[in-house]
């Protein structure tokens, strides 16, 4: 949970947080204007999304810093409802996404960050950016020369200037000087300008024209659920990036309701849905940002330069782009996790590298995230079911065998529980000592069943002792055979 008082997120870093704002706002209009394409929708519904959801969540987020808009990720699912039902429908999705986050956010659901490994975050990152890097290349094939000789010399003020000083943030000289050289030499390169149109108005707050019916719900609920899974995912993740970016903590329940009251907004002012943006937030943060004066300032800044500010705007060269782009890519993929792929297991390896993969041939984050954390599961199982140790001692002169059961019983480890035992050994008693051992599950407790009965079956009366609290409590609500036993007094845990 998050400390710091209203006035250290707002005003503890104002010119940091206003050039950084600055320098994100400039970053945001070409990627605005591409998710718009590929969601198959007019450039004012990205921008006027930028907008509004970089405003709200600045305001209502969880994590200051971050930097929230139109993504990729969320246009690519809402470019079939686009398709089939028009635009109208894409605001009401964008609404109905914000409810269903919103009640992410009050369910508290933002502790389920917890069960994403480190392995997977760092897969996570890695894939952003790649993916980043690969967006700019569109921009640098079949290029003109001299929008090579732009990049590097955006790359080189960058990485350059921070030696000078650090009075101004390198990504914004960088997008100033090659702004004023290519307009200064006349070069033939792509602009701003050329990846679509500008709004010429303010956006306006108006209801989605949909027809308020059961069928409107049928069609809208399979996407805002889309939607708000791929947000809160992307969102979450991306806040806990910038938590060690900036050695800061973040409210994740709190960013969840911000997300959702984001959406609601931008689908009443005619805005496509979003959620987090890494990239930009990296811009930010690498530009000096630290609060959340830095996202207000990215967000209305964005709307002053598109609707009152387009003509001086569009003529921004699309390398100076391309070079803050190449600097977040750089910036962003986890150099150390390629030398950790020697010495950390194999296992968190096979994580890391399953979730880049999968994040970049599908373009989908939240697919790559949910194939890191099921096999993160299944190599947790793995590991805990074989902690599971059983010893055995025979008392010959009573006929007894003592089984000592020392570690987790679980889904996972109950069948390595049953092999442990020899039901045909020709005892009178068998007395199973569970001090050390803990049931976890139904799985467990059928398993403690199946052992009581097959020895049973066999002529031998079965005793336990020992049992735990938590444990003695699921025996009696659940199991089958005689309670009386298995009940007998817990011993101390």
């Amino acid at each position: 949970m998050i400390s710091s008082s209203p006035r250290q997120e707002w005003l503890s870093n104002i010119r940091g947080d206003l050039l950084a704002g600055l320098v994100v706002a400039l970053a945001l209009i070409p990627e605005a204007l591409a998710f718009s394409i590929i969601a198959g929708v007019d450039p004012q519904v990205g921008l006027y999304a930028a907008f509004s959801i970089a405003v709200v969540t600045a305001i209502a987020g969880g994590r200051p810093g971050m930097i929230s808009a139109a993504t990729g990720a969320v246009a690519l699912l809402i470019t079939s409802l686009v398709k089939d039902y028009g635009v109208q429908y894409v605001f009401a999705a964008a609404i109905g996404a914000g409810i269903l986050q919103i009640a992410a956010g009050m369910l508290r659901l933002g502790f389920l960050m917890r069960f994403v490994s480190r392995s997977v975050i760092t897969g996570f990152i890695n894939a952003l950016a790649i993916l980043i890097f690969l967006a700019q290349m569109p921009e640098l094939t079949n290029a003109p020369a001299a929008v090579y000789v732009l990049v590097a010399a955006g790359l080189a003020i960058i990485y350059l200037l921070p030696r000078l000083t650090k009075g101004i943030p390198s990504p914004l000289v960088c997008i100033v000087v090659l702004t004023a050289a290519a307009l200064s030499m006349d070069l033939d390169v792509r602009t701003v300008g050329d990846m679509g149109s500008f709004p010429g108005a303010l956006p306006s707050f108006l209801l989605p024209a949909v027809p308020l019916s059961w069928e409107t719900v049928q069609i809208i609920f399979p996407y805002s659920l889309a939607i708000a899974v791929v947000g809160l995912l992307e969102s979450l993740m991306t806040a806990s990036i910038i938590d060690d970016f900036t050695d800061t903590p973040s409210d994740k329940n709190r960013e969840c309701k911000g997300q959702g009251i984001a959406n609601i907004v931008a689908g009443f002012l005619g805005g496509m849905p979003g959620c987090a943006m890494i990239g930009q937030s990296v811009i930010n943060v690498k530009s000096g940002g630290r609060g959340r004066l830095s996202s207000l300032t990215a967000g209305v800044l964005l709307l002053v330069m598109v609707v009152f500010l387009g003509p001086w705007v569009k003529q921004i060269p699309m390398a100076a782009l391309v070079s803050v782009m190449i600097m977040v890519s750089i910036s962003t993929f986890s150099w150390r996790s390629v030398k950790d792929l020697v010495t950390h297991p194999k296992s968190s390896s096979f994580v890391m590298l399953t979730t880049v993969v999968v994040v970049v041939a599908t373009h989908n984050l939240a697919m790559g995230v949910l194939a890191g954390v099921l096999l993160s599961a299944v190599f947790f199982a793995s590991k805990v079911q074989r902690v599971l140790d059983v010893e055995s001692v025979l008392d010959a002169q009573t006929s007894t065998r003592r089984y000592a059961v020392r570690g987790q019983v679980f889904f996972a480890s109950s069948e390595a529980l049953v092999s442990e035992f020899d039901f045909k050994e020709d005892i009178k008693v068998a007395l199973l000592d569970l001090s050390h051992a803990h049931f976890w599950d139904i799985t467990a407790i059928d398993t403690l069943d199946r052992i009581v009965h097959k020895f049973r079956r066999n002529g031998v009366e079965v005793k336990l002792l020992g049992l735990n609290r938590a444990s003695a409590t699921l025996v009696e609500k659940y199991a089958r055979h005689d309670k009386t036993d298995a009940a007998a007094a817990p011993q101390g845990h």
